[in-house]
């Protein structure tokens, strides 16, 4: 089975993934653990307590444009479209917490349904924050205001295909497997494929500029999208005549990444490329992460690149994130992971082996293909464990990679051991350029008696740091909540006032995802 098969997941709320899929942790892991100081907790969970939510006119509102059916005000539709799936989502979850709860999830069945929704919502005093799959890991479902939730679900048709262009046109509320399957039909991909693929939606990826494992031969989700639809409380703006233009800024990429701010992208324009009839993922050992490094800069900067290019550090090779049902037993040196869509290019082994790789076939590499989508489900065992996990990530230029790197490293230990928790912290290179890559951090330490302020901490010491050395807050999960302040210091109060400007032009009264991506005032 290859990423193009696997079937959609609709995620359980307050636990990743699909419950019949639950990971156990191996003894092993149990007992490395203990020497982090982590010990189960003796707490349970607690289950909501239902508060009041809309009024009757609100209601009669909603109804009218979407009929009856489609409007879900009780306690367990709320509850689960309660913000995402980070660390402190699923803390606050496990807690009973519904400060973040919609009044109401409303399934509109059209742009144009969505467009009515908007263009009243500030007459009625709703705001209104979308969903598509839900995956958030830094507060973007968590407004500051009460809303209710404009879940995508019913958007789920792929609309067009231009197959002399190479194009398709998918609803915002299409999910990364399905995407996959409508494309398959025709022969296609679109070739993106994050660790939120089983849950995550196109809408999701446009919104926050996802990331993909195969960004190396695909680029990013921004790089396919060409045009896109977007509905606001002030009207629609469509966007994207020609593949390219220079009639004026590019207002794509100003949507691209806008999280719900300006309105709620209801179809994408995406290019997309004929299904690979092959794959092939193999593993690559070099003696330290330095010279790893220098490895995958060379392919960045002079290929031939493969489609999937990855680096984790002697921590992460040691731990064997590869293989949940392992999670340990690293041969020592660090590990890359190269695969192929298409063809096996054997120019790419030249290059690692003339900088010191050592081919180590295609049992790494396979085992971590099999086991990318079940990583994240380690995290609610280690939490029922005790132990505080969560990830971060970041992107520099190659030359202020290592300073990044070894910065947030030391910010997350000194935190984190201040606290009385001593972290094990983690990294690998996951997404590459010709002129930098991104970072990505796995935490993992014992909790202490309030773990959600425990992470706040951390995080806050971690952005420092990656201000300090010079990365960028987010390079795919995006701003949300907890970005929020850092994104505002890295553009600067002039770009801040900029995107104010468009917002109060869109969105006058401030209906749009409050106080994410943007602070309220």
């Amino acid at each position: 089975m290859t990423e193009s098969d696997l079937p959609v997941v609709h995620l359980t709320p307050g636990r990743w993934g699909d419950p019949a899929h639950r990971v156990e942790l191996p003894a092993a892991a149990v007992e490395a653990l203990k020497h982090l100081g982590v010990r189960r907790p003796a707490t349970v969970a607690v289950e909501p307590t239902d508060r009041p939510g809309l009024t009757a006119d609100q209601l009669s509102f909603l109804t009218g444009i979407v009929g009856a059916d489609h409007v879900a005000t009780d306690l367990d539709a709320r509850w689960a479209h309660t913000r995402g799936y980070s660390t402190p989502d699923l803390l606050r979850h496990r807690a009973g917490d519904t400060s973040d709860m919609p009044d109401a999830v409303v399934y509109p069945a059209s742009h144009d349904e969505i467009q009515a929704l908007l263009s009243a919502c500030a007459a009625h005093d709703l705001a209104v924050v979308p969903y598509s799959g839900g995956t958030s890991v830094v507060g973007g479902l968590a407004a500051e205001r009460r809303f209710v939730t404009v879940d995508l679900r019913r958007l789920d048709r792929l609309v067009e295909l231009d197959e002399i262009s190479r194009t398709a046109t998918l609803q915002a509320g299409v999910r990364g497997p399905a995407a996959e399957a409508l494309l398959a039909e025709r022969g296609y991909t679109l070739g993106h494929f994050p660790q939120s693929y089983e849950g995550a939606s196109i809408g999701g990826y446009a919104a926050a500029r996802s990331s993909g494992q195969s960004s190396a031969g695909y680029g990013r989700f921004d790089q396919m999208v060409v045009g896109l639809t977007l509905a606001t409380p002030r009207g629609t703006v469509e966007l994207g005549r020609a593949p390219m233009s220079a009639a004026g800024p590019d207002l794509r990429q100003l949507v691209l990444g806008s999280e719900g701010a300006f309105g709620i992208i209801t179809s994408v324009v995406v290019r997309i490329r004929p299904r690979p009839a092959e794959r092939h993922f193999e593993g690559w050992r070099f003696e330290d992460f330095t010279a790893g490094l220098a490895a995958i800069r060379r392919l960045a900067h002079d290929g031939p690149l493969p489609t999937v290019l990855r680096l984790s550090d002697e921590a992460e090779t040691a731990v064997n994130l590869a293989d949940p049902d392992v999670l340990g037993g690293g041969s020592g040196g660090v590990l890359a992971i190269v695969g192929f869509d298409g063809p096996y290019i054997p120019a790419t082994a030249e290059v690692l082996t003339a900088a010191g790789g050592q081919n180590l076939g295609e049992g790494p590499g396979e085992t971590w293909r099999v086991g990318r989508y079940r990583a994240p489900y380690l995290r609610d065992p280690l939490l029922d464990e005790g132990a505080l996990v969560e990830t971060l990530e970041t992107a520099s230029f190659w030359s202020r990679l290592p300073d990044v790197k070894a910065a947030v490293t030391e910010a997350l230990v000194m935190s984190l051991t201040d606290q009385g928790t001593p972290p094990l912290v983690l990294c690998h290179v996951s997404h590459v350029y010709e002129t930098g890559a991104s970072l990505y951090f796995t935490v993992i330490s014992a909790q202490t008696e309030d773990p959600v302020e425990q992470w706040r901490t951390a995080k806050a010491a971690a952005n420092h740091a990656i201000a300090t050395a010079g990365g960028t807050i987010s390079h795919h999960h995006g701003v949300g909540t907890d970005h929020r302040a850092a994104y505002a210091e890295e553009i600067g109060p002039l770009a801040v006032d900029a995107l104010r400007a468009v917002k109060k032009t869109l969105d006058p009264d401030g209906v749009m995802s409050p106080g994410i991506l943007l602070t309220s005032s």
